[in-house]
């Protein structure tokens, strides 16, 4: 797929028909998305304007600057009587080409978005990133402040692009006697959503290093009540081995 780069921005043609809901109603629907990386995470949608329902962007008169982007109008997005304030950014003259007559909708501000049919969650798919979900007989135990907190022949290894390793574990190999439920919660469009719990050991509690998927994604479901510790905030051997702790986001 055609690519077009300005700093740190990354512009590709996606594949997917992508669809935005709001208010009841699609404001959106396009089979010519196209990814754009403002950020080295993950891609953001943007959508021809003629893609985009008629009436449903309102100009503010306001502009948005970026300096590897140009500028933009700022719109509200306005449908049946239900509106996203400043939720959209037009394209009209940008610093990157292939951004003209674009708009960007805020992800977080719609109902619902979809790729085909399917919902997505989140931020759109990455199609650079992958995600492997394999058992292993390898031992995985895991420490915190001297105390063995899990200690597993049976681990479900998740390998996913640019994070570590993570070792999901059976609930019967976890001292689940030192583990308390949070009201904590996190989506992931390639896992689903996550609940957590805090740790007590020696007193101290760790709050939310801790985490387990209910209802995965399909693409994850061998991990479905299986739990994970952060790497970053326990110590983890393997075979006996203690392994370093990575330097992520999340430490």
């Amino acid at each position: 797929m055609p690519t077009t780069t300005r700093g740190w921005v990354r512009v590709e043609d996606g594949p997917k028909r992508v669809r935005v809901l709001f208010g009841g109603s699609y404001v959106a629907d396009t089979t010519n998305v196209k990814l754009v990386w403002e950020r080295p995470y993950y891609p953001t949608y943007y959508i021809p304007t003629a893609d985009v329902r008629d009436g449903v962007l309102v100009d503010t008169g306001d502009r948005d600057h970026s300096p590897s982007r140009g500028d933009a109008q700022i719109h509200d997005v306005l449908v049946d009587g239900n509106r996203a304030r400043r939720a959209a950014l037009v394209y009209r003259d940008p610093a990157l080409a292939d951004l003209a007559n674009l708009v960007r909708i805020d992800w977080e501000a719609m109902d619902a978005w979809f790729e085909e049919d399917e919902q997505v969650y989140v931020h759109p798919r990455d199609p650079y990133k992958r995600i492997d979900v394999l058992s292993s007989s390898r031992r995985i135990r895991v420490e915190l402040d001297g105390v063995t907190i899990a200690d597993s022949h049976q681990p479900r290894m998740l390998f996913e692009t640019g994070l570590p390793t993570r070792y999901y574990l059976p609930k019967t190999d976890v001292r689940m006697d030192l583990l308390t439920p949070t009201e904590h919660t996190t989506r992931c469009p390639y896992k689903g959503t996550a609940e957590y719990y805090a740790v007590t050991v020696n007193g101290t509690t760790h709050d939310n290093a801790v985490w387990w998927y209910r209802h995965p994604t399909l693409e994850s479901t061998a991990i479905a009540g299986h739990v994970c510790f952060y790497n970053e905030r326990t110590d983890i051997y393997i075979d006996g081995e203690l392994q370093e702790r990575p330097r992520t986001p999340f430490s």
